[in-house]
């Protein structure tokens, strides 16, 4: 489970390391050395859910931390947790648990309406602090939370494992060096059929563990999926949209949820370049994909792939048919060949990593989070391309809701290094 920055960057075979911490700067958060040997970050969860108990599984692993502290006020959630960190105290109120010396850093993963009142408190109490995506459920909450830890002097963290996956890590290397040209078009889609909904053992329950189906603790499928995604474009083009404009609806499931089920958003750039962002909830067949379409390629990184646009010729039946259709109709005048097949490439591509990926980069980026905190050194950007990551989806959600083309606002953009950010 400990992972060294140079075997990581091995992993990535015959990409240059000094490329790759340019593309991805929050890889000096792995140590090159022993200097941490022996020491561990002693941890508290709070939110002991589904994605609770998934990092916890990934900490429970990892010789450098320890989980000293739990908290859940779903006494299910907490006893699984206590099956898997026996030793860790067990608590039903985040604040008492944040009241403990032994507690150096937090873990967040309770619904995204707890996120911004843990993180402030937890940054309030000292603590290091790795919050879920999405960061918060309004923009001016996202803001205050980035401001919190500016003055905080600790280490900031979000669950935006993307940034740590060496399929994505590879393809924006690739893209940043120029091997594909300027970047045209991006494409992000999202599909599942699945209701959301989760038992519940009495109906006084029912808000509780089915949060994500009501507009007052969720934006849908924005703030679960989208927050993922809408980091590529920025990540891509290091820069944000200027604007965005969407349309969302209930068509599958209006009667089991508030939130949407189907959204649409584009977000442009200011170099004319546009994002599309789509997802629903009553379809699977197209799953989940990133299309990165540049002057001289394409880049799918989810699947771990990349596609030169210039390809080995058609096969010979396609140019037959087309010398056929030539010969037939040379004598009429027309601008060019009427038939130029314009489908789907059949090009097979080039895989992104030489072996094959295990994992989507949670792994890495919790051991990222646990030397962070033993040093004490937050990791550059990081912390601000996750802080973009949720107020475009927020913007993206506000669009729908007020059917209107919104310009990103001044006073939600940061200044740092590396990106053409105003």
């Amino acid at each position: 489970m400990e992972i060294n920055r140079r075997d990581f960057i091995r992993q990535l075979g015959y990409i240059g390391g000094a490329g790759l911490l340019a593309t991805a700067p929050w890889l000096s958060a792995f140590s090159d050395s022993k200097t941490t040997a022996g020491e561990r970050a002693r941890i508290g969860v709070v939110g002991t859910g589904s994605r609770g108990l998934h990092l916890l599984d990934y900490m429970m692993q990892n010789p450098k931390v320890q989980v000293v502290a739990l908290c859940d006020t779903y006494a299910p959630n907490l006893e699984l947790a206590r099956a898997k960190a026996p030793e860790a105290r067990p608590y039903t109120d985040y604040r008492k648990l944040l009241e403990n010396k032994a507690v150096d850093a937090v873990v967040i993963a309770t619904p995204p309406l707890m996120h911004s009142p843990v993180t402030l408190d937890a940054f309030a109490a000292g603590k290091h602090v790795f919050v879920e995506k999405a960061i918060a459920l309004e923009m001016d909450e996202t803001l205050t939370m980035y401001q919190a830890y500016q003055r905080s002097g600790k280490v900031f963290f979000v669950g935006q494992q993307r940034f740590f996956d060496p399929r994505y890590i590879a393809a924006m290397a690739l893209i940043h060096s120029g091997e594909f040209g300027a970047i045209q078009s991006l494409r992000l889609n999202w599909d599942r059929n699945t209701d959301w909904r989760r038992p519940v053992p009495e109906p006084a329950l029912e808000r509780q563990i089915n949060w994500r189906l009501y507009r007052d603790s969720s934006k849908g499928l924005m703030t679960e999926l989208a927050c993922h995604q809408l980091q590529i474009g920025t990540w891509a083009l290091r820069s944000i949209p200027d604007k965005v404009m969407g349309v969302g609806s209930l068509v599958a499931r209006a009667h089991e949820r508030e939130v949407y089920d189907n959204v649409s958003c584009i977000y442009t750039f200011g170099n004319g370049v546009k994002m599309t962002y789509e997802s629903t909830n009553s379809n699977k067949f197209y799953g989940l994909e990133e299309r990165i379409l540049c002057e001289k390629g394409t880049v799918e990184p989810e699947r771990g792939k990349y596609y030169y646009e210039d390809i080995a010729p058609a096969p010979g039946i396609l140019q037959l048919l087309n010398d056929i259709e030539n010969s037939l109709f040379e004598s009429i005048p027309i601008a060019g060949s009427s038939w130029v097949p314009e489908t789907a490439g059949t090009n097979d591509g080039h895989w992104l990593l030489a072996k094959k990926n295990e994992g989507d980069g949670t792994r890495e980026l919790l051991q990222a989070y646990a030397e962070a905190v033993i040093t004490g050194c937050q990791p550059e950007n990081f912390a601000e391309e996750s802080y973009y990551g949720t107020q475009l989806c927020l913007l993206g959600h506000q669009a729908m809701e007020e059917e209107q083309v919104l310009v990103f606002p001044d006073q939600y953009k940061l200044n740092y290094l590396n990106h053409a950010i105003l």
